[in-house]
């Protein structure tokens, strides 16, 4: 039988005219990169990718499915919190709700990633927010002083290591491969050094501007960094929006023809 694939990018409804079998990629919007602080200084952490969930299920013949496409978080303003992405989810009668959680907003200077998805960064003294299982990874600690990088936020395939934005995860859905959900990077001090890149599917790159998640993607935001003179703070940058993916496979049509003669 001939598969569709279904792509929404917003939230919306679908009602199929035969039963038959979905595969399903439901990824949430992206957690905010956190803002730097322009005097004593200190940069945002990474925003987390938005948590992830792939299947399969049953659904039936008109019977209308829920889809709910979350939104990316808010970058933090100077010296403020990313905000965390807002949850995907596909539901409808007979079908087991299915819900990714948003990513976690990373931290200003001395604040922590949020747990998320994929947790956010820290800022440059915050510790790494947590990831969900089965969703995502955790974001990465800052530096531990004002003048050392924030942490990047975690990724759908990977936890964040250092003030790089942790890698996505791929998937072939459509019928090509995707990398979807990627980190974002944590902030620096451009004197010292550059903002942490973002992670493999979407995410944003931390800077002085620090850079947004990819729209669709459920990609984390990149951190705000501070100058060298500590006088000119840089806000957090916007989480991706996320996308829910539907391919569906009509189930076989069964006829009986009666024999000639009968």
């Amino acid at each position: 039988m001939t598969t569709t694939v279904l792509t929404f990018t917003s939230s919306n409804t679908w009602t199929p005219l035969q039963k038959g079998t979905i595969q399903y990629l439901v990824v949430a919007g992206g957690g905010g990169g956190g803002g730097s602080n322009g005097s004593p200084g200190g940069a945002g952490g990474g925003g987390g990718a938005g948590g992830v969930q792939t299947g399969t299920a049953n659904v039936a013949a008109g019977v209308t499915y829920s889809i709910v496409v979350g939104g990316g978080g808010s970058g933090g303003g100077t010296g403020g919190h990313g905000g965390n992405g807002a949850d995907s989810s596909l539901s409808g009668s007979g079908l087991s709700t299915v819900t990714a959680n948003g990513g976690g907003g990373g931290g200003q200077n001395n604040g922590a990633g949020n747990t998320g998805g994929s947790g956010g960064g820290g800022g440059s003294q915050g510790s790494g927010g947590s990831g969900i299982g089965g969703q995502g990874n955790n974001g990465h600690a800052g530096g531990g002083a004002i003048t050392q990088p924030a942490g990047g936020g975690g990724g759908a395939g990977a936890a964040s290591s250092s003030q790089n934005g942790g890698a996505g995860i791929s998937s072939s859905i459509t019928g090509s491969s995707v990398t979807y959900a990627g980190g974002g990077g944590g902030g620096f001090n451009p004197f010292l050094g550059p903002g942490g890149n973002g992670g493999a599917g979407g995410g944003g790159a931390g800077g002085a501007p620090a850079t947004a998640g990819s729209a669709n993607t459920g990609g984390g935001g990149g951190g705000g960094s501070f100058d060298g003179n500590h006088t000119t703070a840089f806000p957090g940058a916007n989480g991706g929006s996320g996308i829910v993916i539907i391919a569906f496979t009509p189930a076989p049509a069964f006829g009986f023809n009666m024999p000639m003669g009968m």
